[in-house]
């Protein structure tokens, strides 16, 4: 049953209204996603003797905007996977493949739906559900647009898997990698098993790209011989900075508490005896929302006010501090392809303090210092091909009107065999990527 909220035109402009004067109007979470047998692994194989990547299921559909169907047909995957803790998982993507597209090549473009509900995820979107949280996937429809109109298949995974494991990295570059294993191995996509393949993300598709490109050459070598190239903006590095660098801001100070839901999701890890009366109170309203539950509804959240006295450093709470660090880039691989990385560093504009001591500038959510370490560190480590672009009067929504044009056309340039630019050596020097202790 499709899942259709006919006032959805009224709650956004509700939203657009608070994010234009920092209201906070909050929209309750909608329920979980309603039961579809599709999502579930029926087999009697157990999943921990299958091979990440394998399709368990397939079905097929035309590619739907807001509940609108489209002339191009999406081909849905349920696909064997690793969760955060190395577990067997399941995962679903979504591969759209417009008339007269090539076989040889493909992009995984990286989602930023930024939810902790499964309803709210790429896959149902795609099939046609339309809910508050799953409007961001109609928003994407202008970036997927372009791609599939050059004739590129279009592979758009569920990256943060079957629970909405928001923030976990690891697994949603696993979960990515697979995706692409799953789309290139399905006679029902097209798609050459060997095709080429480009992955493009911005914001939390950055989280998904970056991670792919991060743990490819190990999790994923025969996906990893076949990427030309990473295209990413707004990029999440080191998620305790970022937790000081949106504590108490106007606009993104709700999404600590979405992290630290999604972290103890990802690692069972239980943080009721660390929250405070209110932090309880918050994390039980956002146990299934979305960006949109939270973003300019929660202005001025402190972890200090989320947490007990006694726990008001982050650094005391030892799960917290062992759980950033499995989802600190800073901290991962090297990718080995060429990398195309963009970041706003006007975070003011969105309310977001850049003078904090050891923070820096940002782009309202992301630690523009951060993001040029990472470049550098990149750099430095053995990958000489990466491209960085600061935008120092944007911040993080607006950067990606300036970010998306270069992207497709950095990527287009990749595909053509087109010697990969590169900033390193020009870069300017971002924060330590030390882990805090």
């Amino acid at each position: 049953m499709r899942k259709i909220l006919g006032r959805v035109p009224v709650v956004t402009a509700v939203a657009a209204l608070a994010l234009a004067v920092g209201s906070t109007v909050e929209f309750a979470p909608q329920a979980n996603a309603e039961p579809d047998a599709f999502y579930e692994y029926h087999g009697a194989t157990p999943l921990s003797s299958i091979e990440p990547g394998t399709v368990l299921d397939t079905r097929t559909m035309p590619y739907h905007v807001s509940g609108l169907p489209l002339p191009v047909t999406a081909v849905q995957l349920l696909y064997r996977t690793t969760d955060a803790q190395q577990r067997p998982a399941v995962g679903v993507t979504s591969v759209l493949v417009p008339p007269g597209s090539d076989p040889a090549k493909a992009v995984a473009y990286q989602s930023f739906y930024d939810s902790l509900n499964p309803a709210d995820s790429p896959s149902r979107a795609v099939a046609g559900d339309v809910t508050f949280g799953g409007m961001v996937n109609a928003s994407e429809g202008v970036l997927i647009a372009p791609l599939l109109a050059q004739g590129y298949t279009v592979i758009v995974d569920d990256t943060e898997g079957e629970q909405a494991d928001f923030a976990a990295g690891p697994e949603y570059g696993m979960n990515t990698l697979d995706s692409i294993r799953a789309a290139t191995h399905s006679s029902a996509t097209g798609l050459d098993a060997d095709a080429r393949i480009g992955m493009i993300g911005y914001s939390g598709g950055a989280i998904a790209t970056n991670w792919a490109a991060a743990l490819a050459p190990s999790y994923a070598p025969d996906v990893d011989a076949n990427l030309v190239g990473a295209a990413e903006g707004g990029v999440l590095v080191n998620p305790a900075r970022n937790l000081s660098y949106i504590s108490g801001s106007v606009g993104w100070s709700g999404v600590a508490a979405m992290a630290i839901i999604g972290i103890a999701r990802s690692y069972d890890i239980d943080f009721t005896p660390y929250l405070s009366g209110y932090g309880a109170q918050v994390v039980s309203r956002l146990s299934n929302a979305s960006i949109a539950n939270v973003l300019f509804q929660y202005p001025g959240l402190t972890w200090q006010q989320m947490a007990k006295p006694e726990y008001a450093d982050p650094n005391s709470v030892p799960p917290f501090v062992e759980a950033v660090r499995k989802i600190d880039l800073g901290l991962a691989p090297t990718p080995t392809i060429p990398m195309f990385i963009g970041q706003g560093a006007n975070g003011e504009l969105e309310g977001s303090d850049g003078t904090k001591p050891g923070v820096g500038h940002g782009d309202g959510v992301m630690v523009a210092g951060d993001v040029r370490a990472l470049a550098n560190q990149y750099c430095e480590t053995g990958n000489p091909s990466i491209q960085y672009q600061q935008y120092d009067l944007l911040s993080h929504v607006p950067s990606m009107a300036p970010w998306s044009p270069v992207a497709l056309g950095w990527l287009n340039d990749r595909f053509a065999g087109a010697p990969a630019p590169t900033s390193c050596g020009a870069i300017a020097p971002g924060n330590p990527l030390t882990p805090e202790l």
